[in-house]
């Protein structure tokens, strides 16, 4: 059976473009669970221009669906953040 992973990139798109933190990342993401979704997907690029490192580590302690983390294997700061937040 299929599962659904929302990728949230343009939400932190959005709000790096805004500045501040509307939307509000955090929120945006447990709306995503509480709406049904079995997972959240993010895809760190190392000039953070949409969802930065921070973000991970801060959505890995309050998710509680699947984390999906997509980005490039070779670069060190990328394969750090998986080590550290065992997606």
């Amino acid at each position: 059976m299929a599962t659904l992973s929302v990728n949230i990139n343009k939400i932190a798109t959005l709000r790096n473009s805004r500045g501040g933190n509307n939307p509000n990342l955090i929120k945006t993401a447990l709306d995503i669970e509480r709406f049904g979704a079995q997972g959240i997907t993010v895809h760190p690029r190392p000039d953070e221009r949409h969802i930065r490192y921070a973000d991970v580590y801060d959505l890995k302690k309050v998710i509680h669906t699947e984390l999906n983390i997509e980005g490039n294997c070779r670069e060190q700061k990328f394969v750090e953040l998986v080590l550290a937040n065992k997606p």
